[in-house]
């Protein structure tokens, strides 16, 4: 069989570097492609020097070539790893066309309520008029599925420009995936890193989210290789850090700011919110109780030169709210409504000074608050 170069570099349009978006020919991986008789030469530019990602890459262009065309044929593929420069400002990650700003919701520990705290703003940034998708990172504890009451709900497949995506469930008008979505309730999660990282890309570029304003990630609780993962695939925008005034979740919640604002990350940080600040009685509406510690997450976030977003009450009805899979923002003139709206405007505010400094070369930002509803693309 003659080897035909425009036709393996059609065929190659079928694969896809682990971590990207696009196929390696869209994304301008391949380079070149040569053929001699019975020879097939493929040069290759990745930008990463994982040696697991070389060698898969490598595989996959010989396996298909193999397969499609001539097992008989010789395949070497040339590898060159160039590292793109970052600029200091620069958002890292690949865009998702549609989706103007991605936020990711953090926790130095687990327990602070970080989970209730995303399900909140994404309903309030709703009703203010926004576009608004979840994506579920937390792999290992997902919990957006009962908290939007969409336990037995499962993502469908469509097809968007002639290629199979997963349509994200809707509930509230917000968007959602998570991997609770493809497990059993009782079933546990069990994944080394780069089987969730693998997931969360699926969910991330297979997705057809369409058109977003914004997109908030539920981060699992702590700093690694998830967070890590997202960081590298993701243009995130930046990051919101949630904790509680107690010092124990303070020393966590101080970690998660510095992993955001590394070197290696480099990601904005928006500002913090404390949840659980106060305890207030409904028979003693004038009080309140500082169980947790008195305005802990407010002076860490003054002392880490980061905005203060807002406190969150320690309040019965929140937690019942997302139990019942109807977020409390939900309650319209309640208190926990002005609560998150005031948060909410706070957070889509340092989204507009942090898109003001950007580069010139980004595309898609907000440009005004315009009573939080307008966004500029």
């Amino acid at each position: 069989m003659k080897l035909d170069r425009k036709e393996i570099l059609a065929a190659l349009e079928t694969i896809t570097i682990a971590g990207e978006g696009k196929n390696m020919v869209e994304s301008g991986a391949v380079k070149n492609v040569l053929t001699f008789g019975n020879e097939v030469v493929v040069d290759l530019v990745i930008t990463t020097p994982a040696m697991h990602i070389k060698k898969r890459a490598e595989d996959d262009i010989k396996k298909l070539i193999h397969e499609k065309f001539s097992s008989d044929a010789e395949v070497k593929v040339n590898i060159k790893v160039e590292t793109p420069t970052q600029n200091p400002n620069e958002i890292k990650g690949k865009a998702i066309p549609g989706i103007s700003n991605i936020i990711a919701v953090a926790s130095g520990k687990g327990g602070v309520g970080k989970s209730t705290v995303t399900a909140n703003l994404a309903v309030t940034l709703a009703k203010m008029g926004f576009k608004v998708g979840i994506l579920d990172a937390d792999i290992y504890g997902p919990s957006m599925p009962i908290m939007f009451d969409v336990e037995n709900e499962k993502p469908i497949s469509i097809e968007v420009d002639g290629k199979s995506k997963m349509k994200p469930v809707e509930s509230y008008e917000i968007k959602l995936l998570s991997i609770g979505f493809f497990t059993a309730p009782s079933q546990a999660v069990i994944w080394r890193g780069p089987m969730a990282s693998k997931a969360l890309n699926q969910m991330i570029f297979d997705a057809a989210w369409g058109e977003l304003d914004f997109m908030l990630i539920d981060l699992p609780p702590g700093t690694g290789d998830i967070h890590l993962s997202i960081m590298q695939s993701l243009p995130i925008t930046g990051a919101v850090v949630v904790s509680t005034p107690q010092a124990v979740a303070l020393a966590d919640a101080k970690k998660g700011v510095s992993m955001f604002l590394s070197d290696s990350i480099n990601v904005p940080v928006l500002g913090i919110i404390e949840n659980m600040a106060y305890f207030t009685p409904e028979e003693l509406p004038n009080n309140k109780y500082y169980i947790f510690g008195k305005e802990g997450a407010k002076n860490l976030a003054e002392d880490l030169q980061v905005p203060f977003l807002g406190e969150v009450p320690l309040v019965q009805s929140i937690r019942e709210a997302g139990d019942y899979g109807r977020p409390a923002a939900l309650q319209t003139a309640s208190v926990i409504e002005r609560v998150f709206e005031e948060i909410t405007r706070n957070v889509v505010q340092e989204t507009v000074n942090r898109n003001n400094d950007l580069p010139p070369t980004e595309a898609i930002k907000i440009t005004t608050m315009a009573g939080c509803s307008a966004v500029k693309k």
